[in-house]
């Protein structure tokens, strides 16, 4: 499709499109923007989609948005062929449904004591998602009643008829009223499925996705398995065992984003956010930066990253495992260009397994799992990066004037192995990544009279809570930019349109000259020295 649609253009409601951000949806992918203005609009559908391009949500939101909240009985059902399919299904309705209170959802499938579903079933549920030999079990028992049902659906046909579902399938639609509404999902087109389409649908809209062949030879391709609190760290352990390059970080959403940015800074990386929410003129800057190589790490959703031409990236790490197949290939086709190869790495949580395993299936790659880095792991890295370039200075530098300081320490008595040793140390105990900015000029200005307490500047920053600023993005913020310590940044008073902070007089040239061309939380900000009329 050459045209994206926006979810609030699908006549969606403010709860349901504050869940699909909180899920990282940015936009419908195809078989959304197909298929959820026909089910809204009470058509039948017949769609042929892969699992892994978005068709749970696809039929998830309009069934939801027709749900009648005053009656506790069953309107909707969704047959799905496995047990793990139908609670996957399940917990997609429970993630939309978020912000609503007042619309239940149930599992049912076998190897679950049926009792307790009854039960639920027994205080009222409006929409039923089950396998088809436990939907068979409680509408033989009377424990499940249909004659209310407006909208069934049949995801993974093809899967339920290979099972041998076919006759329990049509039982149960024989239940349901005939004036209903009537969606089909299949991967496969088979004369079976077709049959039923024809039996049981009225006039459907036949809709189908071809699946784009996906291959990415050149790059190497990792998970690691992680907790959600772990990540960051082990983001950051990758980042400094590559080394220097540029690498993306994509997250799914946009918060995700500006959060990762603001922690990357605080850490001392030089990274920068790319999101829908900035306006142009600031993503053309932040581009420009990356672009130049004066900015290392980009940070960004799918969508802001859509149309990025670079091809010098080396590493591209997907801190969120991405919604849709054809994402992870986008994502990772950043690097590996113009016959390079690349790496790539996803950070795959606990409950994510699946997912993973559904895009190496549709993609046909093979990803590789590794284990995540230890400290020394990094420590061993440095030292070989730092190894290879006393190698390259000796083939190829001028050392003379450096020997005679060497001698006067042997001639000291120091073992040359102990004097190699402490200069490795020295070297290794500093600031392994170098400011990009340590050569520019710096920038004058008045910092007397601003109102800091004695020995502090005080800055003016023309953003504060309105864009959601916390005094830890802008200490983050300026000890990323600036190398100066956390601890060292003094009071920091944050009103609704602007804030001020306090830093100390020695590094307040170096404050202002970096800080006027940086970002928090995603906004382009303007630093200046206060007046002390504005305390």
């Amino acid at each position: 499709m050459d045209s994206f649609l926006k979810f609030s253009e699908l006549n969606i409601s403010e709860e349901i499109l504050k869940a699909i951000e909180d899920m990282g949806f940015e936009e419908p992918t195809p078989i959304q923007q197909l298929s959820i203005p026909l089910i809204m609009n009470g058509r039948d559908v017949t769609g042929q989609a892969q699992t892994g391009t978005g068709k749970t949500a696809a039929f998830a939101i309009p069934v939801i948005e027709k749900i009648d909240v005053k009656k506790s009985n069953v309107q909707a059902i969704i047959l799905s062929p496995t047990r793990e399919l139908t609670i996957q299904i399940a917990e997609e309705f429970n993630r939309l449904l978020k912000y609503r209170d007042d619309i239940r959802v149930l599992p049912i499938y076998g190897g679950q004591p049926i009792e307790r579903q009854i039960s639920v079933l027994n205080r009222g549920v409006q929409i039923v998602v089950g396998t088809p030999g436990r939907v068979m079990d409680h509408l033989k028992r009377r424990t499940l009643v249909l004659s209310s049902v407006e909208t069934i659906v049949l995801d993974e046909a093809d899967q339920m008829l290979d099972m041998g579902f076919k006759e329990d399938l049509e039982e149960i639609l024989a239940y349901a009223p005939e004036k209903r509404q009537t969606i089909l999902f299949s991967a496969t087109m088979p004369k079976p499925i077709i049959k039923i389409s024809k039996a049981f649908q009225k006039n459907p809209e036949f809709l189908k996705l071809n699946p784009t062949e996906l291959t990415v030879p050149l790059i190497e391709q990792s998970y690691i398995e992680t907790r959600e609190r772990d990540k960051l760290d082990i983001l950051c352990r990758l980042i400094d065992i590559n080394g220097p390059g540029l690498s993306m970080i994509f997250c799914n959403t946009k918060r995700r984003v500006d959060e990762l940015s603001s922690s990357l800074h605080s850490r001392g990386y030089f990274a920068e956010g790319l999101h829908g929410d900035m306006k142009q003129a600031l993503r053309d800057r932040v581009m420009g930066k990356f672009r130049g190589g004066s900015l290392d790490i980009l940070i960004a959703t799918d969508v802001a990253a859509r149309g990025i031409d670079v091809d010098d990236i080396d590493t591209v790490y997907n801190y969120d495992v991405p919604q849709d197949v054809e994402y992870y290939v986008h994502r990772i086709g950043r690097t590996g260009r113009a016959g390079k190869t690349g790496r790539a790495y996803t950070f795959v949580g606990p409950r994510e397994t699946e997912k993973l395993r559904m895009i190496q299936r549709l993609a046909k790659v093979k990803i590789r799992r590794v284990s995540p880095p230890s400290t020394k792991d990094v420590e061993n890295c440095r030292l070989e990066r730092f190894l290879d370039k006393i190698r390259n200075l000796m083939a190829e530098s001028d050392l003379t004037a450096y020997i005679s300081a060497v001698e006067k320490l042997m001639d000291e008595d120091f073992p040359l192995t102990d004097i190699s040793a402490a200069l490795m140390k020295l070297h290794m105990e500093g600031d392994g990544r170098e400011s990009s900015q340590s050569s520019q000029k710096e920038t004058s200005a008045d910092f007397s009279n601003t109102g800091g307490e004695p020995g502090m500047v005080r800055f003016f920053i023309n953003i504060g809570k309105a864009k959601g600023i916390r005094p830890g993005d802008i200490v983050g913020a300026i000890a990323g930019e600036t190398k100066i310590q956390g601890n060292l940044i003094g009071a920091i008073s944050i009103f609704n349109d602007f804030s001020f902070v306090e830093v100390p007089e020695n590094n307040a040239a170096d404050v202002y000259r970096v800080m006027n061309n940086s970002t928090i939380r995603g906004h382009e900000i303007s630093l200046e020295p206060a007046r002390k009329a504005n305390r």
